[in-house]
C-alpha cells in the first residue's frame, strides 16, 4: 500500500520477532496449526485515490476473498 500511495515499486518486507516462546500446554494446538493446508491469500482493495498516507481511514479498504480455518482453542499459560 505504501508503494502504491508514494509511487514507489513494492519490494521485500522483513519482520523480526524479538521474543518468541511456546508453552508446553500449547504444543498440540500448534501441531494442529502447522498441519493445516494454507488458504488462498485474500486481496486488499484500496477504494480511494488518496495520495497522502495519513489521510487513509478504515473505510478506504476492502478485503476480498478472506477465508480462514476455524479457531484453535488453547489454555491460558500461567
Amino acid at each position: 500500500m505504501i508503494a502504491q500511495v508514494t509511487g514507489l515499486k513494492a519490494g521485500e518486507f522483513v519482520h523480526m520477532i524479538g521474543d518468541c516462546h511456546v508453552y508446553l500446554n500449547h504444543m498440540n494446538a500448534l501441531e494442529e496449526q502447522l498441519n493445516r493446508e494454507p488458504k488462498p491469500f485474500p486481496t486488499l482493495k484500496i477504494k480511494s485515490n488518496i495520495d497522502d498516507i495519513e489521510k487513509f481511514s478504515y473505510s478506504d479498504f476492502e478485503v476480498i476473498g478472506y477465508e480462514c480455518h476455524p479457531p484453535i482453542k488453547m489454555d491460558m499459560a500461567v
